[in-house]
């Protein structure tokens, strides 16, 4: 494990100390708005805050929050609080998303964490994606599940269209509301699929994490899938909707 890998979880065990256990409602008071568009609230700066604290020691940080933090070229891409919106909701389904590149532009690091469970998901460099839990040191690799039973269709409810074709061509699935982490869970689901313009923030983590898995990335939605058949029914299905 590098340095950087090793920095990325003590940020997050900072992060899931301040969120859970020293939770109080000023955490939910709305700020401005952020870099990727939304609203930030003090829970999303106060994460981001940390990661800058851990991680600004390794390059320029772009956030979903803040921009771009630095002064150099952006190395380290964070989404400091992934789902933020179920996390204002109590809703137990959010965490955070890390990607770091190398001098040449390419991923070099990736880390997703579940902050409700403590699922933490790695990648770096060649090595195959790795998953632990956040306060335990033993690794394992990231395999597939068998005959999965659902897939993900992050932002469903503005889709209604194709959430129909799903549902009449036999495909059930569920709509969390956190993109990498969603991302990080595709070798347990059938499918997952994003509808809309996909910002770096939500889906280069996570799409690191999909090695060995079918991955179809376009303007306006995102595919991934253990069966290759899967992926091109669904991005089937999205084509005709658009005729």
């Amino acid at each position: 494990m590098t340095a950087f890998t090793q920095a990325c979880i003590e940020a997050n065990r900072e992060i899931s100390t301040q969120l859970k256990e020293n939770f109080d409602l000023s955490l939910l008071e709305k700020s401005t708005i952020g870099a990727g568009g939304d609203i930030s609230k003090r829970a999303d700066l106060l994460a981001e805050e940390i990661f800058v604290k851990y991680l600004g020691q390794y390059g320029t940080i772009e956030s979903e929050e803040s921009g771009i933090i630095g002064e150099d070229t952006p190395s380290i891409i964070i989404d400091p609080l992934d789902g933020s919106a179920n996390f204002a909701s109590g809703f137990p389904y959010y965490g955070t998303s890390v990607a770091r590149l190398d001098e040449e532009g390419k991923l070099s690091s990736a880390v997703v964490c579940n902050l409700i469970n403590g699922d933490l998901f790695v990648k770096e460099g060649n090595g195959k994606p790795m998953m632990r839990h956040l306060h335990n040191d033993t690794w394992q690799q990231m395999s597939d599940i068998e005959e999965p039973e659902v897939g993900i269709f992050e932002k469903a409810y503005a889709h209604p269209e194709i959430a129909a074709k799903l549902l009449e061509a036999g495909y059930k699935f569920r709509s969390p509301g956190a993109t990498a982490l969603s991302l990080a869970y595709a070798h347990s689901v059938s499918f997952f699929l994003f509808m809309g313009h996909a910002r770096l923030y939500d889906i280069v983590a996570g799409i690191a994490l999909c090695e060995g898995l079918e991955v179809i990335v376009e303007e306006d939605y995102v595919i991934v899938s253990q069966s290759i058949t899967v992926a091109k029914d669904i991005e089937s299905m999205i084509r005709r909707s658009k005729v």
